[in-house]
């Protein structure tokens, strides 16, 4: 067997100075601990706090050296359009007005004014050759086509509809 390499006080000196994150152990004072972009995560806050206290709450949670200025939190809705949150917003009140559906929008800890953000949608296809990406849109032409043909010919039957109807309205009355 092999002899421990260190003394007892410098392994309790390196297990103070260690915490987890998941499993994994990062050193305080040499690890930085960044997130994973669309990670979830809770902390518990009330209404009265503002954006920059939820910022300190996030960070520290996750053991993030960097300062809250260099952070922003925004609102993003599936349609891709980022609501910042100012210093004087209150995070909570904000994600309570989008309404309970977490589908709908979800609040981001971004760096702040991030140019911008690979939603997944796109970002599912950045890895794909030419050729295949050519081939998506390809697809995605003709399945536009087919539906534009399929609204045309909703509305021309409509059209024909409403067409002959105003003739039977116009004939019935003139007959006296």
């Amino acid at each position: 067997r092999r002899g421990s390499a260190r003394t007892p006080s410098e392994q309790r000196r390196i297990r103070r100075h260690r915490f987890s994150i998941n499993g994994h152990f990062y050193n305080h004072k040499t690890s930085v601990f960044t997130p994973a972009y669309g990670s979830i995560t809770n902390v518990r806050i009330n209404s009265t706090m503002t954006t920059p206290q939820v910022l300190k709450l996030l960070l520290n949670k996750f053991k993030i050296e960097n300062s809250a200025e260099e952070f922003a939190l925004y609102i993003v809705h599936t349609s891709g359009e980022k609501q910042k949150l100012r210093a004087s917003d209150y995070p909570l009140i904000a994600r309570i007005l989008q309404g309970p559906c977490e589908q709908v929008s979800k609040v981001f800890l971004m760096e702040k004014d991030q140019v911008e953000e690979v939603t997944y949608d796109v970002a599912q296809y950045i890895k794909f050759e030419m050729p295949v990406l050519r081939s998506f849109i390809q697809k995605l032409e003709e399945e536009e086509d087919r539906e534009v043909k399929k609204l045309m010919r909703k509305y021309s039957i409509l059209r024909l509809m409403i067409e002959q109807r105003l003739e039977e309205i116009s004939e019935g009355p003139t007959a006296m």
